[in-house]
């Protein structure tokens, strides 16, 4: 997990989802439209509105991650807002969103946010952002050979629960997917996570799994999540879950604090935390592959425990380490990797160039691992 990724490059190409961030890709990616990909960006949670101590200027924050989009040499079929567009649903917040967000020249796809939904039952998002979706804004479409299904999981919220779908949608998109074949591409948007992150704080919706139970056939299922601020992902088969950051805010990570909420940073950390992201497809039998990068990238330093993959190798291939110890793997090939235990003790998702996987070694031992796209690829963690 790390607080960045605020906005998304989606390259859809073969089946599979890849991430790379906002200004980062390589000339021969952005010329994906010409070789049947698809790419698209997702932004999420701008709060529009808010004045707080954590970033008194929200607006400001979005139209940076609205110059990423539009300083690529390709612009993208289309954005995704997965919702808290505003920050207290206001006539004039919606106004501001509209009008940052009008200075793209592509389509922009929306789906709610609880903050979207404060006043008259949501009407007012329904009439500025919800003409052709149904009940309280859901959608599909198709884009080439990719399904793409908006939920909402934000309204007729109950008492100390988390987020919900309901019956009626729930039956809709039984329907709506009834009629795809099993190798159809599939990208679900919603606000609230569909897993469960942490549900002390909310993050979770109680009925996605009857939702997920509807796509298990499918042989490439991505869920893109807003709500908590924070890069985490998570597979499960064929299903890639990813929450993006705000454009306006850092929260704290699950369980680290008293509560959720907005998080005062030092001045010149906050656009180091609020980050924009790259994620792609490279074939249908891997997950997504996410590469993040804030909106102000720090100087890299080379840590004591890094791994760097490069040359479909390792380096170093064995490393020594004491308990607790954090090793970060740093995919430098222009190929993608993945890093996977040998005993299932860590896997990565699919790393593309200069995407990066973490994880902490809290027990002695010797953990071996290698790349599950490239076997021959191996190393070892030696924990003492």
């Amino acid at each position: 997990m790390a607080w960045v990724g605020t906005g998304a490059v989606w390259t859809l190409s073969s089946g599979i989802l890849k991430g790379s961030p906002l200004g980062q890709l390589s000339p021969a990616s952005m010329m994906s439209h010409g070789d049947g990909a698809l790419r698209f960006v997702q932004i999420s949670d701008s709060h529009i509105g808010f004045d707080k101590p954590a970033n008194s200027d929200v607006t400001a924050t979005l139209r940076a991650a609205i110059a990423k989009i539009k300083a690529e040499p390709e612009p993208p079929a289309f954005v995704l807002h997965t919702g808290d567009l505003t920050h207290l649903s206001r006539p004039a917040e919606f106004d501001t969103l509209q009008q940052v967000l009008s200075e793209l020249s592509v389509p922009v796809f929306y789906v709610p946010g609880e903050h979207d939904v404060l006043e008259d039952d949501g009407q007012s998002y329904l009439q500025r952002f919800g003409k052709g979706t149904l009940g309280a804004g859901w959608q599909s479409f198709d884009r080439g050979a990719v399904h793409f299904i908006g939920l909402v999981n934000v309204v007729n919220l109950k008492a100390g629960g988390l987020g919900t779908l309901g019956n009626e949608q729930l039956e809709w998109l039984e329907k709506d997917v009834k009629r795809l074949t099993s190798s159809t591409p599939i990208v679900v948007f919603a606000h609230i996570p569909l897993w469960s992150i942490y549900p002390d704080w909310g993050w979770g919706t109680d009925d996605s799994e009857q939702a997920l139970s509807y796509l298990k056939r499918f042989g490439s299922v991505s869920v893109l999540n807003g709500h908590i601020h924070q890069v985490m992902q998570k597979v499960e088969g064929h299903v890639t879950f990813h929450t993006a950051m705000s454009t306006a805010f850092p929260q704290p990570a699950p369980g680290t604090a008293p509560s959720p909420g907005p998080m005062k940073l030092a001045d010149d950390r906050l656009r180091k935390v609020l980050g924009l992201s790259r994620m792609s497809f490279h074939d249908v039998n891997h997950p997504i592959a996410i590469t993040d990068l804030p909106l102000e990238a720090e100087m890299p330093t080379a840590g004591a425990h890094d791994v760097v993959v490069d040359n479909f190798s390792f380096a170093p291939a064995m490393a020594s380490v004491p308990v607790g110890t954090v090793i970060t793997w740093t995919n430098r090939d222009d190929v993608p990797h993945t890093i996977v235990s040998t005993e299932q003790k860590f896997k990565s998702p699919v790393l593309d160039t200069d995407g990066q996987f973490a994880h902490r070694f809290d027990a002695p031992g010797t953990y071996k691992y290698f790349c599950s796209i490239h076997p021959k690829m191996t190393g070892q963690v030696v924990v003492g």
